[in-house]
């Protein structure tokens, strides 16, 4: 399968800020694939340089085979990016903003792709209101529909769901599926890491400009063993229990355990004070626990 999006030795600096330092990845067509980090980790600043709005100090991007620096028109028609920040034309009504994003890709005919992005975006009833009197969460799903107006083939989402309410969020990932499955490759950058570990499947992440991490979300997962137990007692915590306790409070203990054997060992010893158990949870290792082991460890 063929590459939609290639990043090769980039380097990119900002005064005495090494933003990006030899990062290289590929995503390949009809991939949906996460791009993780702490702020400032140099997430944005790659977005930046695949869709023209920066110009990489060394290496080489593509988009679908079209470098983006040397043949940007062509990268630049092949790509919709969601911005993180809230960006928009005051002037405009919903309609007008998206018809208007229609013809800088040369779509002069796109109505029926405009309402249906309207309608699965829960737009419809906006269409006809001016930008400026949007909600923050309605303004950001105009920035959806402005980064899929013209059916990119690659689709870049910083942050889509920053802000906005449940409802959208759910809308939102259901018509990007769709879109994926239709054979739209999606980029993801979020701190939401429960969206990325049930939309990626390979994820990339970012340490002050350095890629840490870069596996499927499986192989990821598997590199944090054990589980996570919280715990309601009637008595205080029994000694043998202690060297694994993580975090306490309000009553509750929660235990980083190593496998389900120190979990059997744990409740032996429970038994064994004759504390009566008010309330127990075990969870497995989820996203955030690799992301907190792997940033921590680089």
């Amino acid at each position: 399968m063929a590459d939609a999006v290639e990043v090769s030795g980039v380097c990119k600096r900002f005064g005495s800020l090494q933003a990006l330092d030899n990062v290289s990845l590929s995503i390949q067509e009809g991939e949906f694939f996460g791009l993780l980090g702490p702020n400032g980790a140099g997430k944005t600043t790659l977005i930046n340089l695949l869709s023209g709005l920066a110009r990489p100090d060394a290496g080489r991007l593509s988009i679908l085979g079209r470098d983006v620096v040397t043949q940007y028109r062509a990268s630049r028609r092949l790509l919709g990016v969601v911005p993180q920040e809230l960006v928009f034309d005051p002037f405009f009504t919903v309609r007008e903003t998206l018809r208007l994003q229609s013809g800088y890709f040369g779509l002069n005919h796109n109505d029926a792709w405009i309402e249906e992005v309207m309608h699965n975006l829960d737009l419809t009833d906006k269409a006809d209101t001016n930008m400026r009197k949007l909600s923050g969460g309605m303004k950001r799903r105009v920035l959806v529909a402005q980064a899929l107006v013209h059916k990119p083939p690659v689709i870049v989402l910083d942050e889509p769901t920053a802000g906005v309410d449940v409802e959208l969020r759910q809308g939102l990932w259901r018509f990007i599926q769709r879109l994926n499955h239709e054979g739209h490759t999606v980029l993801l950058t979020t701190h939401y890491l429960e969206e990325a570990q049930a939309l990626c499947n390979r994820v990339a992440m970012l340490k002050r400009g350095s890629i840490v991490a870069l596996d499927t979300m499986q192989n990821l997962l598997r590199r944090v063993a054990g589980c996570r137990v919280r715990l309601r007692l009637a008595g205080p915590l029994p000694a043998a229990v202690e060297p694994y306790l993580s975090e306490q409070a309000d009553g509750e203990h929660v235990l980083a355990l190593p496998g389900f054997r120190a979990l059997e060992e744990v409740l032996a010893a429970l038994r064994t004070s004759g504390l009566a158990i008010q309330e127990l949870v075990v969870e497995q290792a989820d996203l955030e626990d690799v992301f907190l082991q792997v940033v921590a460890a680089s």
